[in-house]
């Protein structure tokens, strides 16, 4: 019989497409129901400090690392899945600039007419960094397009702005624009994708179920295909 209580989950913005793919899977073979909230994980962080809770949690490693010192999840439950890096995209068609180094990165925003990221999402918060590092940042900010969190690439889509620049699996989630690559390898940086149990959860048999579903070959399949490189699947 299915279960009437639904299984409650915080998740990062950068899983929202993953997640839509397999949750109905999920519900389907397990018989649980899935309520699911994404924000991006400084805006989750927050949310949680002022105490919201639920029974399961798919954020960065970072802020799990986090939740952990503060005692909020359970880390004898906790699962690296996957990782991924931040990449930059423009509209369908659109030639690709050139982004293959650090100077042609500099060149790339430097000549774009508009720039689109997030303000408090992981990738906006480094994009903000590094502009300051690559020496660019008021060039930079005086064309950018930006909102709090979300898919940042649909302000491409929609022609408000000429590159994007966030996590790659966000990026290849908006219809209507074309992931140019990753970002150069001396200036990328790589978010590990971790679940863990709530510490207090209503329902830790289903949860755990969960992070056992995310982490099956059939899901890593998915999980690739979303933009994530997996981590090697551990014997049962």
């Amino acid at each position: 019989m299915a279960n009437t209580t639904a299984l409650e989950v915080f998740a990062g913005n950068s899983v929202h497409a993953l997640m839509d793919e397999l949750l109905p899977q999920f519900e389907r073979a397990s018989g649980h129901r899935v309520s699911i909230r994404y924000d991006p994980a400084t805006l989750m962080l927050e949310r949680i400090s002022n105490g919201e809770t639920a029974d399961l949690i798919i954020i960065n490693s970072t802020a799990m690392d986090e939740l952990a010192r503060l005692g909020r999840v359970v880390p004898a439950s906790r699962r690296d899945l996957a990782r991924n890096g931040i990449g930059v995209a423009v509209l369908a068609g659109a030639p690709k600039p050139d982004i293959d180094s650090v100077e042609a990165f500099k060149r790339a925003l430097l000549a774009a007419k508009s720039i689109a990221c997030t303000e408090a999402g992981a990738s906006g918060i480094y994009f903000a960094r590094l502009i300051e590092r690559l020496g660019i940042a008021a060039e930079v900010r005086a064309k950018a397009k930006t909102r709090p969190g979300g898919l940042i690439g649909e302000l491409v889509a929609s022609g408000e702005a000429e590159l994007a620049i966030q996590q790659i699996p966000e990026l290849m989630a908006v219809p209507g624009i074309d992931l140019v690559g990753p970002l150069p390898k001396d200036l990328q940086v790589i978010s590990t994708v971790s679940a863990s149990l709530f510490a207090g959860t209503r329902q830790p048999g289903a949860a755990q179920a969960l992070i056992g579903f995310l982490a099956t070959p059939a899901a890593a399949n998915i999980f690739e295909a979303r933009g994530f490189e997996v981590f090697p699947i551990r014997a049962a």
